[in-house]
């Protein structure tokens, strides 16, 4: 388990003065995520809300190597790097220990960067992926994404005489990177620190590709104070909307299970994207939200019973 005295030692990795959000989860999330390794470190981060607001021309908050690419090539692009390193390994040219992560939030990895992030997984490069799942393209204006819940409002699946906002359930996208067969995969939150940079040095320290998915609250479009971004983290994980587990080397196992689920209503009333849903016409919705929670937690639970008995 991570120590935290340990830990208050460490550089930070990223500097504060950047220009996200008062409150927002990307950088805590990034923070916490580069705690899990001393060894030197280069960054690549997708275009979105943690690339912008960190490095505004001239200036950068990242006191490691950083890359910036397209929205959808990110995992492609620190493939490049990471077998430029090997090769230079190879041939004597570099002798310390570097690792390899790269950051992007659900857009640029549940839907647009999905096909690059999928070959880099098959190819089994050396490094960390980390999506910072925020539910929406928040950078271009809280759009809908394949990770943004059911019933949520956006603004481009907004609630009204027609609609109650997304009809669909979101993407179970850390089950799809767990079919990769990659030798680590968790799902994280910042409200549980040492659960995330525990992860993290698992994730750093395996021999492939390891991936994280890390619910990453945004007060702006989930529509809440941004000093409840911990305490909306937390209920996610209460309630069971973002279990924490891992998946490593394909066993499942849970790694934290609240005592009792809390009703998922306690996660959804804070945020105001989801206002529209406690109308009297929309509580079939908030069943049918409920009732998939309770259905993915008790598939979760197979898979870790399942996965008890091989092992």
């Amino acid at each position: 388990m991570a120590n935290i005295k340990e830990l208050a030692k460490q550089p930070e990795r990223l500097s504060g003065g950047h220009r996200l959000c008062a409150g927002c989860g990307a950088s805590i999330v990034a923070r916490q995520v580069l705690m899990g390794t001393k060894d030197p470190v280069v960054v690549g981060s997708a275009t979105g809300c943690l690339e912008v607001a960190t490095t505004i021309y001239p200036y950068t908050a990242w006191k490691t190597p950083f890359i910036h690419n397209a929205f959808e090539n990110v995992a492609a692009t620190i493939s490049g790097v990471e077998t430029a390193y090997k090769a230079l390994k190879k041939k004597g040219k570099i002798k310390k220990d570097i690792k390899f992560v790269a950051f992007g939030g659900d857009g640029g990895t549940y839907d647009i960067g999905l096909q690059s992030l999928s070959g880099a997984l098959e190819r089994g490069h050396n490094f960390v992926y980390v999506c910072y799942d925020n539910g929406a393209y928040m950078n271009t204006g809280a759009q809908r994404s394949g990770a943004t819940p059911k019933g949520a409002w956006t603004t481009t699946a907004p609630n009204g005489k027609v609609s109650y906002g997304k009809p669909q359930f979101r993407k179970d996208l850390t089950a799809i990177v767990a079919a990769h067969k990659i030798p680590y995969v968790a799902q994280a939150s910042a409200s549980h620190w040492n659960d995330l940079v525990t992860k993290s040095e698992k994730a750093f320290k395996v021999d492939g590709p390891a991936f994280l998915n890390v619910i990453s609250m945004c007060h702006r479009g989930w529509r809440f104070p941004q000093e409840k971004t911990i305490e909306i983290s937390k209920l996610a994980v209460e309630t069971g909307f973002w279990p924490l587990i891992e998946i490593e080397n394909g066993t499942w196992k849970f790694t934290y299970k609240p005592k009792e689920r809390k009703p998922v209503i306690e996660f959804l009333k804070l945020q105001g994207r989801f206002k529209h849903l406690f109308k009297e016409e929309n509580k079939p919705i908030l069943e049918e939200i409920q009732k998939d929670i309770d259905e993915n937690w008790a598939r979760i639970e197979r898979l870790c019973e399942a996965s008890c008995k091989i092992a």
